[in-house]
């Protein structure tokens, strides 16, 4: 249980701190953001707990994939923030992201890679 609150403290205060670099600097919270804090942490975690190789194999490979259709909800939600609001833009670039996700998947099907 120990292992588990030290986990939860650490991923949050990376999580905090990212977020108050992002109120500092919108630059320096892009590039921080940029980096795949969240992969990075869930790679560490597996490999502490111990994880066979082709977890984080697996892990690594689908979340390259899975990155693709994201991207462009990076260029639509500052587009969309000043025309439409906040919660509007979000969830325009969510739903687009759901529907580039789909659009993705089938086309990855098509060569052997199967992300649903």
């Amino acid at each position: 249980m120990p292992y588990l609150i030290f986990k939860y403290l650490v991923t949050a205060g990376i999580i905090v701190l990212v977020t108050e670099l992002a109120k500092a600097s919108g630059k320096i919270g892009g590039l921080v953001l940029a980096l795949p804090i969240v992969t990075l942490l869930a790679l560490v975690w597996l490999h502490v707990e111990k994880a066979p190789d082709s977890q984080l194999t697996d892990l690594a490979t689908y979340t390259f994939w899975y990155v693709v259709p994201t991207l462009p909800m990076f260029l639509l939600f500052p587009w969309l923030l000043p025309r439409a609001g906040f919660w509007i833009s979000l969830g325009i670039s969510m739903l687009v992201t759901v529907v580039l996700f789909a659009v993705w998947a089938l086309l990855l099907r098509r060569f052997g890679i199967e992300l649903l």
